[in-house]
């Protein structure tokens, strides 16, 4: 029935090998020996209400691929629960699991020589981790979200996980009293499922959706409602003819399909870290991408979506309006789609959009008519000067300056940043600058939520402009600026910052700039010296050592040798 070479390797060969025998004990018999083996990464743990759903879904996945004549082998793989670890040493292991997630993908099945693998995931790094395994091994491959939680609700609000952070700014700032606090506390996450608005989660799935890999409308469905289930099933037997039809994850993920992604991602007003986790995918598979091809994308898609942080809805109020389906057939109707992308199914994008309509319902508002965007150009600018020579990223919708000119507030680690917020020592006009937070400065290249969600908390997110090496969380606007590279562990502009100094922020020209003279920067940089690494050993030890500037990805295997 399939092409299973790789495990052939295992079930047969010349001579009865011994391995048979091993597999009879996890459940094969005498007819199973020509199936396929499908690796069913399963990213189930208890760690995170991103996650925690996700075991029913790998159960009803396996089942499917039994019915369709394949031999799923189940194994784990870890998750770090971003919103819980944020503000903490710990948040600088986050986008080191991503490679770890990667990494343990890869080993489990390239080590058995599995034959195809289907990926469940729900937290941020689940998802490019998944994929970049799928990408290094090039097996048929189909990615399943965990799903999206549900809205909180508190006086007639809906609550995400944000709420929370804000929360904590507008106490610290007299705004709302501890009852207050502790009830949106209790409020925010009321059950299983990724971070509700269009913060990292959402937006990779979206693009995931957007790039074929998987399943139309799967990518904001809930986490606890029965069809997220019934998408896992239908996976299982789409990856089941894929491997039939040997479809590749190099088939699929080409040119046209990260275009696509990008596409996608402005239109919905995605994250900031869909950069990061893109460039490292394209360059993992052999696509040529940059962070200005984002850029040349931004400047042609408008933003139709009406989501969080920015805006007013959550993915569940996306999905009943249509779901990422509704924005890609209004994308192809424009011409900013390539309808003859390929996706998991066999089908082109524009085959399994036929069916959408091409504008959105009438009956709602959270995806806009075209000619009545939120944005008329797309919200993720990429930033480059003499602070940032390889770039960076803001985040510009919802801002209401697109311009901030102010002295620089230089602090060496998110902690400092954020006791000084909550301290009320910074004013508006003033432009924070938290460095030594990059790839290999952290290491791990923390989010920045805590400091960006006391900022707004405090009333001050339209005055004051924050840059860091570090990254954001998906929750984060505002005159923000991450990604900044080079960063300063590695001599980059950013490590030359001194108290008082003007930084320009100007999302308008695109740049980010220091006004300090060429000669005095050379002067302060032959006076810097590059920090003792913060870890020598164990896992953060070894990122930092590997770990590639954030402009191409931050990946950990890029030109080793």
């Amino acid at each position: 029935m399939a092409d299973n070479r790789r495990s052939q390797a295992i079930t047969q060969g010349t001579q009865r090998s011994p391995n048979r025998a091993m597999l009879r004990a996890v459940g094969f018999g005498d007819g199973d020996f020509t199936k396929p083996i499908v690796g069913l990464a399963n990213g189930y743990s208890t760690i995170t209400p991103c996650n925690m759903g996700i075991n029913v879904l790998a159960l009803r996945a396996e089942a499917a691929l039994k019915k369709a004549q394949a031999m799923p082998q189940m194994f784990g793989t870890i998750t770090i629960s971003d919103g819980i670890s944020m503000g903490t040493e710990g948040m600088k292991y986050s986008l080191v699991s991503r490679e770890v997630i990667a990494d343990s993908i890869e080993t489990a099945c390239t080590g058995q020589s599995m034959d195809a693998v289907l990926a469940i995931g729900g937290c941020d790094k689940n998802m490019p981790g998944a994929m970049l395994a799928m990408a290094r091994m090039n097996i048929p491959a189909i990615f399943v979200y965990g799903g999206t939680i549900k809205p909180g609700h508190h006086n007639g609000k809906d609550l995400t996980v944000v709420s929370s952070f804000e929360a904590v700014g507008q106490f610290s700032a007299g705004k709302i009293d501890e009852a207050e606090l502790t009830a949106i506390e209790k409020k925010a996450c009321p059950g299983a499922g990724s971070c509700g608005g269009m913060f990292t989660a959402n937006t990779m799935s979206s693009a995931f959706e957007a790039m074929g890999m998987s399943l139309p409308h799967s990518s904001t469905m809930a986490a606890e409602d029965e069809e997220k289930a019934e998408s896992a099933e239908k996976s299982a037997y789409v990856l089941v003819e894929a491997i039939r039809n040997q479809i590749l994850p190099s088939d699929i993920l080409t040119r046209k399909a990260f275009e696509n992604a990008i596409a996608v991602i402005m239109a919905v007003g995605g994250s900031t870290n869909s950069v990061l986790h893109l460039l490292a995918i394209a360059k993992t598979i052999g696509v040529p991408l940059s962070i200005d091809d984002f850029e040349a994308i931004r400047v042609k898609v408008p933003v139709i979506c009406d989501l969080k942080p920015s805006g007013k809805y959550v993915a569940t109020d996306l999905h009943r309006a249509g779901g990422i389906p509704q924005v890609m057939k209004m994308l192809l109707e424009h011409g900013l789609l390539h309808g003859d992308a390929l996706t998991i199914s066999g089908q082109t994008v524009a085959e399994v959009l036929a069916e959408i309509p091409a504008v959105p319902r009438a009956d709602q508002d959270v995806i806009r008519p075209w000619e009545r965007p939120m944005y008329a150009q797309g919200h993720l600018a990429v930033l480059k000067g003499n602070l940032a020579t390889e770039g960076s990223v803001a985040k510009i919708s919802g801002v209401k300056n697109p311009k901030i000119s102010g002295p620089a507030r230089v602090f060496e680690s998110e902690e400092a940043c954020l006791d000084a917020i909550l301290a009320g020592k910074i004013k508006a006009g003033d432009v924070i600058v938290i460095r030594y937070e990059g790839p290999k400065g952290g290491p791990g290249m923390r989010e920045m939520l805590a400091p960006t969600a006391a900022i707004i908390g405090a009333g001050l997110g339209d005055s004051v402009g924050l840059i860091t090496d570090g990254r954001f969380s998906g929750g984060t606007y505002g005159m923000v600026v991450g990604h900044v590279a080079p960063e300063a562990y590695v001599g980059g502009t950013i490590a030359l910052v001194q108290e008082g100094d003007t930084i320009s922020i100007d999302a308008e020209k695109l740049s980010l700039e220091l006004s300090v003279s060429a000669a005095e920067l050379a002067t302060r940089r032959a006076q810097w010296q590059a920090p003792a690494p913060r870890y020598s050993t164990g896992v953060l030890g070894k990122y930092a050592k590997l770990v590639s500037s954030s402009s191409l990805g931050a990946l950990t295997d890029l030109d080793l040798f």
